[in-house]
């Protein structure tokens, strides 16, 4: 927390001013502070300005760059990717909060203090992706991500560490140095198991109670509540099989029961929705589906249909599935005559 008479600097960035503070010295030149004085560390105090990818010096004024400090980021909604300090140790309060179109952040692979809320609102994060971490500061080794000791070529650990603070809302496993080891998995499913088994109806009541300035808009209809429930989980449990190192099969047939149960002309359709309405033109969601039988025969017409229009080369791609399955059907009825 940055005292009330503490001294601040600027340091310019391409687009704009990142704030920052010496840490433990409030009223002392920076330049003097320095010069044979050991101990001294920066804290990022405040930024403005429009950078869509930025990252932050290791060490600033000559000192180490370890702690981004309370609401530093907060709303800096251009800012897509950031690539923290090597030397990082602390994320306070609220850091990043609502830098609503932050997708990637790059920080030491090492366990980081973390705030509240340090990614409130940022919905669209979808890496934190671990660095060497600097051995000279509180690290044991330099750091490389791994899966169950191996290496992490699909960036597992990167996906499922983001999703850890923006879906499971479980900060204990926001734990670069932990992530991808056998624990950490056990740990992350717990979470996500716990999230999936909940009733689609709770918390509908409390969030009327606390809301009650909003009666009537569509956050407080129970039918689109529990409908964005049902996407919450189709969006985990595909995170989950995309990614699905350590995953162990009791638990991947569950998840795949849950996204057939939700396909196209199922009673409820939330797993073809979440595909169509936000990667409607990502190939890898419509091969998931295919792969996982959340579309087949008996739904493909109207999955076509749903499309319009639309995403004509996904439709395309889609067509020529169909293709080599009427070729199949062809080839073993040849062998059956």
């Amino acid at each position: 927390m940055v005292a009330a008479d503490m001294k601040t600097y600027e340091w310019e960035t391409k687009y704009g001013i990142l704030q920052y503070a010496i840490m433990n010295d409030e009223n002392t030149d920076v330049d003097t502070a320095y010069r044979g004085i050991s101990g001294k560390e920066v804290m990022l105090t405040g930024y403005k300005g429009k950078d869509i990818d930025l990252t932050i010096p290791d060490e600033l004024s000559g000192l180490p760059v370890t702690t981004v400090g309370k609401k530093t980021f907060l709303g800096a909604k251009n800012l897509r990717s950031i690539s923290l300090p090597v030397h990082l140790v602390r994320i306070q309060e609220w850091a990043f909060a609502s830098c609503t179109n932050l997708e990637t952040v790059f920080l030491p692979g090492r366990k980081i203090d973390a705030g509240q809320g340090i990614f409130k609102d940022c919905m669209g994060l979808q890496r934190v992706v671990p660095t060497a971490a600097d051995t000279s500061l509180n690290a044991e080794k330099a750091f490389e991500p791994t899966v169950m000791g191996k290496q992490d070529p699909d960036g597992t650990v990167s996906y499922l560490l983001a999703a850890a603070v923006n879906k499971l809302d479980a900060f204990y496993l926001f734990d670069p140095a932990a992530a991808g080891s056998s624990e950490w998995f056990k740990q992350w499913d717990a979470r996500m198991l716990t999230l999936m088994g909940q009733a689609d109806e709770e918390g509908f009541s409390k969030m009327l109670l606390c809301g009650e300035e909003d009666y009537g808009s569509r956050e407080n209809n129970l039918d689109y509540y529990v409908e964005q429930r049902r996407r919450f989980k189709v969006r985990l449990a595909m995170l989950r099989l995309m990614y699905d190192a350590a995953l162990p099969a009791e638990i991947k047939k569950e998840l795949l029961c849950y996204l057939q149960a939700h396909k196209k002309g199922a009673d409820s359709e939330e797993t073809w929705k979440v595909v169509l309405e936000e990667h409607g033109d990502e190939r890898t969601y419509y091969q998931f589906l295919l792969d996982y039988d959340c579309i087949d025969r008996d739904n493909f017409d109207a999955v076509l249909s749903d499309m319009g229009d639309r995403h004509t080369e996904m439709k395309a791609f889609l067509m020529n599935c169909r293709d080599k399955w009427a070729d199949e059907s062809d080839a073993f009825g040849a062998l059956e005559l």
